[in-house]
């Protein structure tokens, strides 16, 4: 019989464990891919969207959600397999991964620890990647599905800020074994603050000013 954990690490995913934006690399790469020049004009466009709405302060959930309305339409199957694609491409790139946080969860997960990956991504994106590191368990923004279609909407809410401070809360009341004072939390954007503060132990990745003052305790690990 498998012991039980004896903590749980929690990391986000974009410019913390892998260098770029899933979300947007994935969009490009799908939507080129899958439908030549009408989804790179596709992706454009909603890139094109995003930005304007990030421009005049548009709230980061509700980007969130505008960035799966991009994918109406699609099959879920399909866009699944387009991850494992994706990540069979990236993985092999210099620098996907950020190596030091990569090394730090595979040590976390052979002292016995588990590892739950938490992003405003998506599952076609970060089960492939959570397979690869041997995250159990994704913490993540679930897109709607219907009769195996994508229909554009989120199921809930979006996994980021205060978003990520519910998912991680969800997780530990199922390990109550587990106190959260010995678990750890690695992040890099002040979105991250909800879920490094629920964590005895956090790490910020990089030198986000407002996370690192928000957290004048934490480890800093630099990464450029």
């Amino acid at each position: 019989m498998r012991a039980a954990p004896n903590r749980l690490v929690f990391s986000d995913v974009d410019e913390t464990l892998i260098t770029g934006k899933s979300m947007m690399d994935f969009l490009d790469f799908y939507f080129t891919r899958r439908h030549g020049t009408r989804g790179s004009l596709h992706a454009a466009r909603t890139r094109q969207h995003l930005a304007a709405m990030l421009s005049s302060g548009t709230p980061r959930a509700e980007r969130n959600r505008t960035y799966y309305q991009a994918w109406k339409g699609e099959r879920a199957a399909e866009v699944a397999e387009w991850g494992a694609r994706w990540l069979g491409d990236r993985r092999h790139e210099k620098g996907f991964y950020i190596e030091r946080i990569r090394a730090e969860l595979m040590r976390h997960r052979a002292d016995g620890a588990v590892l739950a990956l938490v992003s405003g991504s998506f599952p076609a994106v970060l089960d492939p990647i959570a397979a690869d590191i041997g995250a159990k368990h994704l913490l993540c923004t679930r897109p709607e599905v219907r009769a195996g279609i994508l229909s554009g909407r989120i199921i809930g809410s979006p996994v980021i800020a205060e978003g990520k401070r519910v998912a991680v809360r969800g997780l530990l009341r199922r390990h109550p074994h587990i106190d959260p004072a010995d678990c750890h939390g690695y992040g890099d954007h002040i979105s991250d603050l909800p879920m490094l503060t629920e964590v005895g132990h956090a790490t910020v990745v990089g030198g986000d000013a407002r996370l690192l003052a928000a957290l004048p305790g934490a480890r800093i690990i630099h990464v450029r």
